[in-house]
């Protein structure tokens, strides 16, 4: 019988924001892998992703092999401009929830940004995770509001140039 990737594990497993060229923008792990399973998630669900055509469902049932263990989970993604947002989820969880949190991932990152676009992902991958880790927490959604992750994210920005004082490099 398949098993989860971690017995007990959250409903979000992972987050990976890939480019339409397979790179990798931004990952986030709630579980313990080895680098190894990790580099075949990866591999595995970008080639997934990028072969498919733009109508085709968002959810993918993903099974795979690490190490002795079969994995089961699905695999559920949007793509927003140049950039695909995946989420690896328990067999049993809801898509449409998840799909809808990744909307809401996407909405704070484009409140803070200004319509984000991949380059601000690139240079402010830090401002991203600190938005990913202010809605998400151990895999479990906690925080849905968006006016509050955009709060606290501007807050920590506050407190950022607060330290630095006038004198800070630019």
């Amino acid at each position: 019988m398949p098993v989860r990737c971690v017995p007990g594990s959250p409903q979000i497993q992972w987050v990976l924001l890939i480019s339409r060229q397979g790179k990798m923008r931004l990952s986030k792990w709630y579980g313990t892998l080895s680098q190894k399973s990790k580099a075949k998630i990866v591999k595995d669900v970008t080639q997934l992703i990028l072969a498919r055509r733009s109508r085709m469902c968002n959810f993918i049932e993903y099974k795979g092999m690490l190490l002795w263990l079969t994995t089961e989970s699905k695999i559920v993604y949007r793509r927003y401009a140049s950039l695909f947002f995946v989420m690896g989820i328990s067999p049993e969880d809801n898509e449409l929830v998840t799909l809808e949190i990744i909307h809401r991932f996407v909405e704070v990152l484009d409140r803070y940004f200004g319509n984000v676009c991949e380059l601000d992902l690139i240079f402010n991958f830090q401002k991203a995770y600190q938005v990913l880790d202010e809605l998400i927490v151990g895999g479990e959604l906690q925080e849905s509001s968006k006016k509050s992750v955009l709060r606290v994210v501007l807050q920590g920005d506050s407190v950022e140039e607060a330290e630095q004082g006038p004198c800070a490099p630019r």
